[in-house]
């Protein structure tokens, strides 16, 4: 149901695009330091739209939530990941261990592939809450020049859970690639695939955490596989003797991937609890290099209480344009890193305490300085300055990680109800059910013309009318001894407008009055 009128909206999606050009105008037109990409305005292709995760998409004028375009039918298992849109198709997997690609116009199965046995929960699980199966968990992963959608499927073979990376034609369904991608020496069923799958230097990257209860042992990994298939390169969490845990699960987002091809992902509570001992390289942000060679990494100076308290860090990295980056997790404090130099333990820059009332898991989006977080009480927008964070509002409404389009932030609640937020003001602009989720972090997607989301078994689709401006955005250029840290113009520290924010808004406000629409900026997986 519409909460205001047609023009209204048009209207809040018009001057919400002057304010989100306008907070990020010196970024854009400064770019110093920061790589260019080109925008494709109908695709949806990996978790959160972009090799970063920014979550914002352009080329949208509005959202109508008056009816839905089409509902998909029930489909053959739960859906846990984020649909992806592409070439006239929208693409989900269910944890039944099957592909579907329906028509973006009508909903309608295009193709199916059942790839294998999915495992049964209860039979071959030790812990967990995922029932009745446990199948496809991660959101897949496209290369459009490829023309292949790649999964990560849970599979019985022989009585045994396997992790199977597959690669399909987009087009038809056909498997063309097949890889099994467990490290060396695991027990397989204590490890559950949960993040998003990413591209990164012709691999797809993605990660591994155990089942809902951390149970038996298990490390955390990051896994790399060539496209065309081969072995897979893969970096442990907590990986010295004796050690444990370290999930990367990330709220089921996708590892971010900056401009230098370089891998964030946070790791989650370790074995080590107490600080007389060696740090274990949990409750953690971490950077990679394509290779899976830490380059660097930040983690609280309470790692060992956190760790103990199940207190971790579980969002995805959210890389800022200018250089620094913003996480968060369980604790309910907010981080503002210098992405040139973690720092390591104690490392941040600043912190914000009491961000959200509950955990903050998943990806985020990001639009300027400023990030929109999932928070699962209710998306949180704190902004970012160059030494401090400042928690801007709290909706109260929606809580799985957000994206933003047609001007608007969107975010799925617990019970199945899909808000578009005032990106200034989290007040509720837009909302409609769309049935409630299979698990706690639905994020929806838009492209070919539709908004999607996921509810437990179906996928379900509004009209999203073109409009805004494809252009080209920054992709975050964050460490490395050539890169100094990038300050953005759009933020002086003192929380007022720089002269960067003045020049901006002034471009803005030509930009949405010729487009309906605003400017998207940055790329991701």
């Amino acid at each position: 149901m519409r909460v205001v009128p047609p023009w209204a909206a048009r209207l809040t999606a018009l001057l919400g695009a002057a304010s989100l050009i306008s907070t990020i105008g010196g970024t854009c037109l400064g770019g110093a330091g920061a790589e260019a990409a080109a925008v494709d305005g109908t695709s949806w292709t990996v978790y959160h739209h972009d090799p970063a995760g920014s979550g914002v998409i352009g080329a949208v004028a509005d959202v109508n939530t008056n009816a839905r375009a089409w509902t998909s039918p029930v489909l053959d298992g739960q859906l846990y990941g984020e649909p992806l849109v592409s070439g006239g198709k929208v693409y989900v997997a269910t944890e039944g261990d099957t592909v579907y690609a329906l028509s973006s116009s009508t909903g309608a199965v295009t193709w199916s592939t059942h790839i294998a046995v999915p495992v049964p929960a209860a039979v071959s699980l030790p812990c967990g809450d995922i029932q009745p199966t446990v199948g496809i968990t991660g959101t897949p992963v496209i290369d459009e020049a490829r023309g292949e959608l790649f999964v990560v499927a849970d599979e019985e073979v022989r009585g045994v859970p396997e992790h199977v990376l597959v690669g399909l034609s987009t087009n038809t369904g056909q498997i063309e690639m097949t890889r099994n991608v467990d490290p060396t020496g695991t027990n397989h069923a204590a490890l559950l695939q949960r993040t998003g799958l990413a591209l990164d230097a012709g691999q797809v990257v993605f990660g591994f955490g155990g089942n809902y209860g951390d149970c038996p042992t298990y490390r955390g990994w990051v896994v790399a596989v060539a496209e065309g298939g081969g072995p897979p390169a893969d970096f442990a969490v907590d990986g010295a003797a004796g050690q444990s845990r370290g999930a990367v699960w990330m709220g089921g987002a996708a590892p971010a991937v900056d401009g230098r091809n370089n891998i964030w992902v946070t790791a989650g509570n370790g074995s080590v609890t107490s600080d007389s001992q060696a740090y274990d390289g949990s409750d953690s942000v971490l950077e990679l290099s394509p290779s899976l060679r830490r380059l660097q990494f930040f983690a609280p100076s309470t790692w060992a209480e956190d760790n103990a308290n199940d207190l971790d860090l579980s969002m995805e990295p959210a890389l800022l344009a200018d250089g620094q980056v913003v996480v968060a997790g369980k604790s309910k404090i907010a981080f503002l890193l210098d992405g040139a130099r973690l720092g390591g333990i104690g490392g941040e820059v600043a912190s914000l305490t009491a961000v959200c009332g509950d955990d903050v898991d998943g990806g985020s989006a990001v639009v300027g300085t400023t990030v929109y977080l999932p928070c699962l009480r209710g998306i949180v927008a704190v902004g970012a300055s160059p030494t401090a964070l400042h928690l801007r509002w709290s909706s109260g409404v929606g809580g799985g990680p957000p994206i933003v389009a047609a001007g608007l932030v969107w975010t799925i609640g617990s019970q199945g109800t899909l808000f578009g937020l005032d990106p200034a003001t989290g007040s509720v602009r837009q909302q409609a059910p769309v049935g409630p989720p299979a698990n706690h972090f639905p994020t929806p997607s838009v492209g070919d013309g539709v908004l999607v989301a996921a509810s437990a078994t179906r996928v379900v689709a509004f009209t999203a009318s073109p409009g805004g401006v494809v252009t080209t955005r920054p992709v975050p250029t964050t460490t490395g001894p050539d890169r100094p840290r990038i300050r953005t113009p759009a933020a002086n520290g003192s929380g007022s407008p720089s002269e960067g924010v003045i020049a901006g808004v002034g471009a803005a406000v030509v930009v949405a009055a010729a487009a309906f629409g605003w400017m998207r900026w940055r790329r991701r997986t």
